[in-house]
């Protein structure tokens, strides 16, 4: 298993990858999600939300928001972890300052993995509008919270990783 983990984090870290999965996801985030004629934010965007919260979305979305949403949540919010999972998977896979670092490209695919849980219960709640209860916004609102927490992470991990490459470069020092 662990080589295949390599082989996905080795194509991954490519430039070619890398480029492709950046260019991807800075698509997605300043094109496609804003173009989504949804009439409100996003609920993935929010850090946490309850049951008035969420309500009150759903509202401001009205049907055709609500239906678009939940067109986009299982397709195009899909892609998007696709994307940001191989662009930060491999940078942190191609920058790592040692060889046991390579674990650290898991944080982003756990979290490519809660994003898509995070994705199946907007989804459900966009359908079951105007049944919702409070039990299933908070477990919503849970995925979208520790999404957050775990992208915090990775993104964090990722511009420590490029510091140290940076001043190992900048130094004349390799990978120890």
């Amino acid at each position: 298993m662990e080589k295949l983990f390599r082989r996905y984090f080795e194509l991954a870290s490519g430039t070619k990858a890398l480029l492709i999965s950046f260019a991807g996801v800075l698509l997605m985030v300043l094109w496609v999600f804003p173009s989504l004629p949804i009439n409100g934010e996003m609920i993935d965007l929010k850090l946490s939300y309850d049951l008035a919260e969420i309500e009150a979305a759903m509202l401001q979305y009205g049907v055709q928001g609500r239906a678009v949403y939940a067109l986009a949540s299982p397709t195009l919010d899909t892609l998007f972890p696709l994307l940001y999972v191989t662009f930060f998977a491999g940078l942190l896979y191609r920058f790592r300052p040692n060889e046991k670092m390579w674990l650290a490209a898991f944080i982003p695919l756990v979290a490519g993995i809660w994003d898509l849980c995070e994705n199946a219960q907007i989804t459900a709640m966009l359908l079951q509008y105007p049944e919702l209860s409070a039990r299933q916004v908070a477990v919503a609102s849970f995925f979208t919270s520790t999404k957050h927490v775990l992208g915090a992470l990775y993104e964090v991990a990722a511009a420590g990783f490029l510091l140290i490459y940076a001043a190992r470069r900048f130094s004349g020092t390799t990978k120890s």
